[in-house]
């Protein structure tokens, strides 16, 4: 169960304690994402899967074929690192690749904190990133970010609960559930105010959603360069539809804190695969023929979502994304009492759909996350109609 201790109003302190699980990662139904796939399937948040045909057509059959499967290096494929190194303006040699941006951000909850130690997490957040500090004994002061401010960030409440036993503060942008950007200037108050009151804590920003974008212009720039106190983490999973490669990468600019999160990848998994490496840096190198067409499906889809919302104003609620193929809604609280919400729930299978609600990121279950990227958009259009007979359904029964 999670304990919270009385704290200012703007954070929380979370430990959680086991009781008939006994796990040391607390349970999530997240995990139900990778064993079912409803035909609707609106709870994943990554674009459409490349196949390894289109992969391999990409990158070149040759650059394969004679490829060596040894172990690969500790610090990961040399021209990954290159590439990703261009993407984040880093050097390669601050690059580290690791098992999807998941390991990356369990290695150093693993390898920077220690028990009891104290991190701050923006929340709603990434369920891995959050149970990563649970499992570690790391105590977790929570940020929340509320629907009603459109998970608006303001850098002083993160300034009021910074301490000098703060390790870590840990956000992402896009945010995961609601798509929202935090901007520059709120990230540098950030580090302005860990510098006062924190002097030994890190800023660690996810950015696996940074590449998609729906105008078809030049992405977001990472911040990975803006102060050595910065880690970044990202992967090839959502933006470029490749989530099987399991590749992913951190940027650490501190030397030390690189060999440590070398070492503890080496004593974890010992190195990547030498086939997934070599596909990750050719997709990346190749990546405009990728996402520039995704990010005009994503703008078309995210009008759909648009033009479909307004047609459930009254039921549904919904904080538009700057960036990711996700989005939040929320069940409209004077036509959802507690009852429907869970019959709304309770409707989705029959309806062939799939969801992800809020209580996977921290949020209340009234609270859902929508994918758009995931589905053809025929597809998209169906799943839609299908959801607004499910709140048909959670209503009427209400009714009845």
């Amino acid at each position: 169960m999670t304990e919270t201790v009385n704290r200012p109003a703007s954070s929380s302190l979370t430990v959680d304690r086991a009781e008939s699980w006994k796990g040391r990662f607390p349970k999530n139904g997240i995990i139900s994402l990778l064993d079912t796939n409803s035909a609707f399937n609106l709870a994943e948040s990554t674009a459409s899967d490349l196949t390894v045909g289109q992969l391999v057509d990409m990158v070149g059959w040759h650059h394969v074929k004679d490829l060596k499967l040894g172990y690969g290096s500790s610090t990961g494929n040399s021209m990954l690192r290159e590439q990703v190194a261009q993407l984040c303006a880093v050097l390669p040699d601050e690059v580290l690749i690791t098992q999807g941006a998941a390991l990356g951000l369990f290695l150093l909850a693993f390898e920077l904190c220690r028990a009891d130690d104290e991190v701050v997490l923006i929340t709603p957040y990434f369920p891995p990133n959050h149970d990563a500090f649970i499992s570690c004994g790391v105590r977790v002061r929570k940020v929340q970010l509320h629907f009603d401010e459109a998970y608006r960030l303001d850098p002083k409440r993160v300034a009021d609960i910074l301490s000098p036993e703060t390790r870590l503060v840990s956000l992402a942008t896009p945010q995961n559930p609601s798509g929202k950007r935090i901007p520059h200037d709120v990230i540098c108050a950030i580090l302005d105010a860990m510098a006062a009151r924190a002097p030994q804590a890190r800023l660690c920003i996810d950015e696996t959603y940074r590449l998609t974008n729906y105008d078809g212009g030049r992405p977001v720039p990472s911040v990975a360069a803006l102060d050595p106190r910065v880690i970044t983490a990202a992967s090839v999973s959502k933006s470029h539809g490749a989530p099987g490669l399991r590749v992913g990468w951190m940027t650490v600019r501190d030397p030390d804190l690189r060999q440590r999160l070398m070492v503890a990848k080496m004593n974890i998994v010992v190195s990547g695969s030498t086939l997934d490496e070599v596909l990750a840096a050719g997709l990346i190198a190749r990546q405009d023929a990728v996402l520039i067409p995704r990010g005009r499906m994503l703008a078309t889809a995210l009008e759909m979502i648009s033009h479909w919302h307004k047609g459930e104003i009254g039921r549904l609620d919904w904080v538009r994304p700057d960036g990711g193929a996700l989005c939040c809604m929320r069940l409209n609280r004077e036509v959802f009492n507690a009852a429907a919400v869970e019959r709304f729930w309770m409707a989705l299978p029959g309806r062939d759909l799939q969801l992800a609600p809020g209580d996977w990121f921290g949020e209340e279950k009234r609270i859902f996350r929508l994918g758009f990227g995931y589905l053809p958009l025929h597809n998209l259009e169906a799943a839609l109609a299908a959801l607004s007979r499910v709140l048909d359904d959670a209503i009427l029964a209400k009714s009845a």
